[in-house]
């Protein structure tokens, strides 16, 4: 920390640097509340990126410092996840296991039911974005080749993602985070974490079965097939093969995560049939990005005091951010004001326990449901059924993404005081 940086707490509202450092960091939060921000081609990363660009330009730190920021571990275990996930795009995974649940027998409360359960179990050792990029085409065309209701089948879909995801330290990026940061022990997570993800998932699938709705129509016809990944079976085994192992080493070695995970990456990138710039550009840079951006720029903000301060304050009138109500209530507010990541990375620094860190992984995740925007899984549903021919609003998502979002918080406000 520079001399200027380490100024008593009542000179920082006076000192330049500390001034810019703060204009910095409401600019870029602005950005993440927004989406980007007013009249600039910026989207999310794209401000943080800007950010931390900045704030070392103002000097508010070096090039190294700022590299320092950065919590590599991190950003290792979600390039090599999303290159797992790739494998498992490539080779029509997703989509096969999506058109052979469709493709059962059953009518369409119990059909819906088997959808939600496969969409969260695969999101919680994939990224449920991708599980959401993959399935929702066929999903949408269920739904119109079987004249069903389409809203409840796409936005369960995109529900079951975000709430699947929440069951491991795998199954989103801000779970990576919050597990690498505060050296989670994957089996303790995954056992806490479990029974109010699966009666989340119960309690979606009753809300959209039972619960009274305004029903609409599918499209008579679906336009042209989009282009899907066929099925390989050899390369979807590898890359099973490879995410069970793996699985299998969170589970029960101490062996760091991030080593693991790239060593399975690497093993898939040693590849006859796809080629490496093909599976990478299946890689989500954009996100590695932002969580750069957001690292240096958060960094720089913690190094002014005002952060620790407002902890300190709040202490002193009986809010301590290690307890559980006030995180949850934290964590909902800020994950739909700023998106979880981003909520994330400010509240993790304040956090000590692994009680603490299991109640922001799902708090998080499970308050990307209460609205459209609240969750990248959401947009992507929306966008891939408008070109199916199918328009969902927020205010349909809202019917069912606000009560599901109520009713899965309420579960895990009631076993995390157990």
């Amino acid at each position: 920390m520079t001399p200027e940086l380490a100024a008593p707490l009542h000179a920082i509202e006076t000192h330049p640097l500390q001034t810019a450092i703060v204009a910095v960091f409401a600019v870029v939060y602005l950005g993440m509340f927004l989406g980007g921000l007013p009249k600039l081609k910026l989207d999310r990363s794209g401000v943080a990126l800007l950010g931390g660009i900045a704030v070392v330009g103002i000097g508010a730190m070096s090039t190294e410092e700022a590299a320092r920021a950065v919590h590599l571990p991190t950003i290792l275990l979600l390039f090599a996840f999303m290159v797992v996930s790739a494998q498992m795009r490539l080779g029509g995974f997703y989509t096969e296991v999506t058109r052979r649940v469709a493709a059962l027998p059953l009518a369409e409360p119990w059909l819906l039911g088997a959808l939600i359960f496969v969409a969260g179990a695969l999101s919680a050792v994939f990224s449920n974005d991708i599980v959401c990029l993959a399935m929702t085409p066929v999903v949408a065309r269920l739904c119109i080749e079987r004249r069903l209701d389409p809203v409840p089948f796409l936005v369960g879909l995109a529900c079951a993602a975000n709430i699947g995801s929440a069951a491991t330290l795998i199954g989103n990026p801000q779970n990576m985070l919050i597990g690498s940061v505060l050296q989670l022990h994957f089996a303790d997570y995954l056992i806490k974490a479990l029974p109010p993800v699966v009666l989340g998932l119960l309690a979606l699938w009753a809300w959209l079965v039972f619960a009274p709705r305004r029903a609409t129509e599918a499209p008579t016809a679906a336009p042209a097939d989009e282009t899907l990944p066929a099925f390989d079976r050899l390369q979807t085994a590898k890359g099973l093969t490879v995410a069970g192992c793996l699985l299998f080493i969170f589970l029960f070695t101490d062996w760091p995560r991030e080593v693991a995970a790239l060593v399975g990456a690497g093993l898939l990138l040693l590849s006859r049939r796809f080629h490496s710039s093909h599976v990478m550009g299946f890689v989500d840079w954009e996100l590695l990005v932002l969580f750069v951006g957001l690292f240096v720029v958060n960094h720089a903000f913690e190094t002014t005091g005002l952060a620790a301060a407002a902890v300190a304050w709040l202490g002193g009138h009986g809010i301590h951010l290690g307890d559980t109500g006030p995180l949850f209530a934290i964590g909902v507010g800020l994950s739909n004001l700023v998106s979880n990541v981003p909520a994330v990375m400010l509240l993790l620094p304040h956090l000590k326990t692994p009680d603490a860190g299991l109640t922001l992984a799902l708090v998080s995740t499970l308050a990307g449901n209460l609205l459209l925007v609240g969750s990248i899984a959401n947009l992507i549903v929306v966008d891939l059924a408008r070109k199916q021919g199918i328009a969902i609003d927020w205010r349909q998502h809202a019917r069912i993404g606000v009560p599901v979002t109520l009713l899965t918080l309420a579960i895990t406000w009631g076993w995390l005081s157990l």
